[in-house]
């Protein structure tokens, strides 16, 4: 080969080679080319309720784009149930499910819910996504093993349904994302168990490693919406600006885990939340209530834009938060 052509053949291989790992070192997030055009979010379970029952627990019903998905399923067999008859709701045509994390009080409707859906429709909760670890077992400070979601997923298998577990980024829908498992970068200890967890054969700290968000991507930025908040509200939001879409947040609804936070914790959850541009915030369940006001003053949010989240509160892109009478 020609000497002039050698030259060129090895300048095109070192131009790819720098290519590739600057590729790799700057990775882009991994954006879907679809915008989420139709939103609603509606609770379902948290412990406030002017109209239907409270509970220790959280579950809540998103239409996006036509498609209708169970997000976590309360923490009582019947709550779910009983305050869907209470806002004239069914589950008959959502076969998506989503469990944010393992504890009881977002899991425990699932198998209830399931069977009671099932003589209507084989198909109506019949998919669930889950983050790996949520099937882990549970060492209790006292030694005990709690292998309660091995035999959750059994039960549920047995009925026709399935679980697909993921480990990372997934788009479930266009537009449509869950973060699997969150990188614990900033040091919000989120979680309140004493526990372990098995995992790979050895015992270690329970840390809900499982625990993961459900992301919308819209126009007016993004929409996130978690069921504890385990992993931390500013990791996981840190994490979809990464690996999913580095637009800023539009809404946060859910449970954050700040309730046991003391005011130094919220002043830098309330600062942090800032800078990702945050304009809306439904805090239910385990948020806290003194927490949501907290953030309210130092996140500059107001009455309208920052709300105590109750069962039959709502979010939409086009509405904004609708509250009901309790929290309005």
């Amino acid at each position: 080969m020609r000497p002039d052509r050698i030259r060129l053949l090895l300048s095109a291989v070192m131009f790819v080679s720098l290519t590739a790992g600057a590729s790799a070192a700057g990775a882009q997030p991994a954006r879907s080319g679809h915008l989420v055009s139709s939103l609603e979010i509606k609770i379902l379970s948290t412990m406030l309720a002017d109209e239907g029952f409270g509970e220790w627990g959280f579950a809540a019903l998103v239409e996006v784009d036509g498609r209708r998905i169970l997000f976590d399923t309360g923490a009582n067999e019947d709550t779910v149930q009983r305050n869907l008859k209470v806002l004239g709701l069914n589950l008959s045509d959502v076969d998506l499910v989503i469990l944010s994390h393992n504890h009881a009080d977002h899991t425990t409707g699932l198998l209830p819910l399931r069977k009671q859906v099932l003589a209507v429709s084989p198909k109506a909760l019949s998919k669930v996504y889950v983050a790996q670890g949520i099937f882990w077992p549970r060492i209790e400070a006292n030694g005990t093993v709690d292998d309660r979601m091995s035999g959750v997923k059994r039960a549920f298998e047995a009925t026709g349904g399935s679980f697909v577990e993921i480990t990372g980024p997934t788009e479930i829908l266009p537009g449509v994302w869950l973060t699997g498992p969150v990188p614990r970068v900033h040091p919000e200890r989120n979680w309140g168990t004493l526990g372990k967890v098995r995992r790979d054969g050895k015992d270690v700290e329970d840390t809900v490693p499982e625990d993961m968000a459900m992301i919308f991507q819209t126009e007016q930025g993004l929409v996130e919406l978690f069921g504890c908040g385990h992993a931390g509200v500013i990791n996981t939001l840190e994490h979809v600006r990464k690996t999913i879409d580095p637009k800023p947040v539009k809404a946060v609804i859910g449970g954050l885990h700040l309730f046991l936070n003391d005011d130094k914790q919220l002043a830098w959850t309330a600062q942090q939340l800032k800078t990702f541009g945050l304009q809306q915030l439904v805090g239910a369940h385990c948020t806290g209530i003194e927490a949501v006001f907290r953030i309210r003053d130092l996140a500059g949010l107001t009455r309208q834009t920052c709300v105590v989240g109750a069962v039959g509160a709502s979010y939409s892109l086009t509405k904004g938060i609708h509250p009901m009478r309790v929290a309005k």
